[in-house]
Parts: C-alpha cells; sequence; structure tokens
C-alpha cells in the first residue's frame, strides 16, 4: 500500500485541454487549481524552486493561444527563464536571473503553456539528491535528476512537466513516481538554453500522467505527428533474456511478466532477445563520454568553484579529468558504430520492453536510484517510454519501458499506449487518457 501520507494525484492533461477547449474561461481556473495545489502540498513534496506570481500566470493564462493554451507546465530548473530564477540545483547560482527563455520554454510560450514554476533538480542534473520527496510515498526518493519535474506531476501540481535526462533522468524518475515519462530522440527536441553537462548525450525528456499525454505534448513541441489516437493492433515486443549492465530485482522482473502477460491478453505478442556483446560495450563507453564532457562543460564552476560543488559532483568531475581524448574519440566511434547495428537489433519487431529501472524507488532520500536500465539507450539516441500502472511487492510503482529504433517515436508512443492500456485492462486500472 501507498504511504497514508501519499500526495499522488496525477492529472490527464488531455482531459483537461478538453475542458478549457469547450470553455476558455476554464483556463483561470485550471491555473488557480494549481496554485492551489503548489501550496496545498509543497511544504511536504518540495518539487518547486520557483512559482509564478498568480496575476502573472492568470494574464498570461486568458491571452493564452495555441494546443496548450492555458495549461500550467513546470519547468527543470537547468532550462533558462527570462521570468523566474535558474539556479541549475547549485548554489553557485543562487539568485541567477537569465535575459532569455531555453528554447523548449520559448516552444511552450508559443503553444499556449503557462510556465507556473521552475522545479528542483538533481545539482547541474547530476545525481546528488535534492529535496524533493516521492508523491506516492514521502518516505521514498522521487529518483532523479529530473526529480521535481517528476513529482510535480505525479501530485497533481501540473499536468506536464518538462525535465531532462543524460543518463536516465526522465525514465527512472517516471517509473518511481507512477507517470509516464518520455525521453525523444536524441536531437528532437532542442536544448539551446538548457545547462548543458554532456552536449551528446543530453536530452529533453517529458512528463504526463500517461503515455497520451506526452505523445501529445511532443507533437506540439516538436511539430512531428506523435499524437497517439487509437493503438495499433498486435504490435511485437523483444524482451531481452538478460542484461550486461545489472540484473533487475526479482520485483522489477515480476513487473516485466505481468506486463507481457498484458500485453499477450491484449493481442499483442512477446519475443526473447539477447543483446550481442556490443550492448555491454556501451556501459563504459557512455560513462567514457559522460565524464569528458562534463568535464569541459562544467569547467568554469569545477575551477572556479569547487568549494560550492558537492562532494558526489567534485569527486566525480576530478575522475573524468582523467579521461584524455583518446580514450573519448574510441568511446564516440564504438556508439557511432553501435547506432548502425540498431536496425538489426529491432528487425521484426515494434520495440524492445524492459524494466524503466532495477527496482521500485528506494527507502530514504540518500540515492537518486540506479540509471543502469536507461543509459545504453540515451547514448544510442533511441526514443523510451515509462510505462505507469504497475506497483511493486513494497507497494511503490515501478514501470516498464518500451525502447524503439532513433527517429521511431511515433511507434515508440503507440506502443507504450498499448502497453499502458493493456495493463490497465489485466490490473482493472483506469489509464490516463
Amino acid at each position: 500500500m501507498m504511504n497514508a501520507n501519499s500526495f499522488y494525484r496525477p492529472r490527464s492533461g488531455l482531459d483537461m485541454l478538453e475542458q478549457t477547449a469547450a470553455d476558455p474561461r476554464e483556463r483561470g481556473r485550471v491555473v488557480l487549481e494549481s496554485l492551489a495545489r503548489i501550496e496545498e502540498v509543497e511544504p511536504e513534496v518540495r518539487a518547486l524552486t520557483a512559482v509564478a506570481q498568480r496575476e502573472t500566470a492568470l494574464t498570461a493564462a486568458a491571452g493564452a493561444t495555441g494546443p496548450l493554451a492555458g495549461m500550467p507546465i513546470a519547468v527543470k530548473d537547468i532550462f533558462d527563464t527570462s521570468d523566474l530564477l535558474t539556479c541549475y540545483g547549485s548554489p553557485i547560482y543562487e539568485g541567477h536571473q537569465p535575459k532569455s527563455d531555453a528554447a523548449i520554454v520559448t516552444l511552450l510560450r508559443r503553444n499556449g503553456g503557462i510556465v507556473i514554476g521552475k522545479t528542483v533538480t538533481s545539482e547541474f542534473a547530476y545525481m546528488n539528491p535534492p529535496v524533493t520527496r516521492n508523491p506516492c510515498d514521502l518516505a521514498r526518493t522521487p529518483g532523479g535528476s529530473s526529480s521535481g519535474s517528476a513529482a510535480a506531476v505525479a501530485a497533481g501540481i501540473v499536468p506536464f512537466a518538462i525535465g531532462s535526462q543524460t543518463g536516465g533522468s526522465t525514465i527512472r524518475p517516471a517509473s518511481f513516481c507512477g507517470i509516464a515519462g518520455y525521453k525523444p530522440t536524441l536531437g528532437m527536441l532542442p536544448t539551446v538554453g538548457m545547462k548543458c553537462f554532456s552536449w551528446s548525450l543530453d536530452t529533453v525528456g517529458l512528463f504526463g500522467a500517461g503515455a497520451r499525454d506526452v505523445a501529445y505534448l511532443a507533437q506540439v513541441l516538436s511539430g512531428h505527428q506523435l499524437a497517439v489516437d487509437d493503438v495499433s493492433a498486435n504490435p511485437v515486443f523483444g524482451v531481452p533474456d538478460s542484461y550486461p549492465w545489472t540484473e533487475p530485482s526479482a520485483n522489477a522482473s515480476t513487473a516485466l511478466d505481468t506486463a507481457v502477460r498484458a500485453i499477450e491478453q491484449a493481442g499483442g505478442r512477446v519475443r526473447r532477445v539477447r543483446f550481442a556483446p556490443w550492448m555491454a560495450d556501451l556501459v563504459a563507453a557512455h560513462n567514457t563520454i559522460q565524464s569528458y564532457e562534463s568535464y569541459r562543460a562544467l569547467g568554469f564552476e569545477y575551477d572556479h568553484h569547487r568549494a560550492d560543488l558537492s562532494p558526489l559532483l567534485a569527486g566525480f568531475l576530478e575522475r573524468a579529468a582523467r579521461v584524455d581524448t583518446t580514450s573519448y574519440a574510441k568511446a564516440c566511434v564504438l556508439a557511432e558504430q553501435a547506432k548502425t547495428r540498431l536496425a538489426g537489433l529491432f528487425d521484426g519487431m515494434t520495440g524492445l520492453l524492459t524494466p524503466s529501472a532495477p527496482d521500485e524507488a528506494p527507502d530514504g532520500l540518500a540515492s537518486t536510484g540506479d540509471p543502469a536500465f536507461n543509459r545504453n539507450w540515451t547514448l544510442l539516441g533511441c526514443p523510451c517510454v515509462n510505462v505507469p500502472g504497475l506497483k511493486g511487492t513494497r507497494g511503490g510503482p515501478i514501470g516498464v519501458q518500451v525502447i524503439c529504433r532513433p527517429w521511431d517515436d511515433a511507434r515508440c508512443l503507440e506502443a507504450a499506449a498499448f502497453v499502458e492500456q493493456a495493463i490497465a485492462a489485466s490490473v482493472g486500472r483506469v489509464p490516463a487518457t
């Protein structure tokens, strides 16, 4: 069972958009509900670093046009915002006020979205645990580094949120918080104006109540046809028989088996697949690339403000300084070679199905969890979706991950919606619509 103090209450953005489309006067109410929910849960959940002024948000909602007109949306605090402080999760940037919006924020505003607040991030989107608590169980981590974005959606503060992923920072928090998380193909959404950690890996991530919600938001922001109306019949999923990074817990394996049974009951098919040896090599390649690039991307902070970095990040950057250019180049070549082999990995299948994380959210706030099940797909640029709807043996949410080849995002989102619908039918829940 969930913690007695559970604040879990995600709301479907698509349902809210239907209401505001039928009556534009509802936009103001939706914004006020978001602000009221912040007052209600923020002291306990601690998802936000800054909140928009009431009158400013209401004025923006009244004049909003576009497919997100009037929707309150939260943005991870590594994206610049011209009207809200942007501190990147670090005391180095306390009080920092950018002069311009990040590109993804501009896209939100152009399409009528209301940036209602900035969400807590791990320091520079690395792994130092922040203060945010899991709305499903306040005694557990919400994951990271997009901690506040996942928690804000799970707690019903906003229907949509923007996060990011360099290792597993979107899929893992979505799994821990029981919502949908979508990591698009690398480069589909712009990272201009986002604090860089690794320019080869950083990817904008999206959060919503369910797969259809993130698909709609992705379509609006990307211009690609990604919204899911009807799920396709008889998708085929490949389920790996083992993993070269770490084995899932019995808990995660049980959740995956439950999803497999639900898929088969809904008319889908599942095939066992085996990863080739090159998949194991990518684990080290991801670390090499991330280390080399982060030491340069955070060079100013490391060189001039090292005492203000957490011991965890400072230690990582100290080790990262030892990665030489030759090793980096070899890792980049290995990654590019692996991308050319992806077609064979997905041959004859709609997508892969794996656990989203090794287990449900750990107890306590001392760790954001293990991104082992996410890193390789981030390196390869694959679209991934966390599918919610399952519970672990300790009562917390635990997700399964749908993965497709790069630029096959529409298929990935549609397949995720199929899995979500199948799980809901199997366990007797209603999926987000």
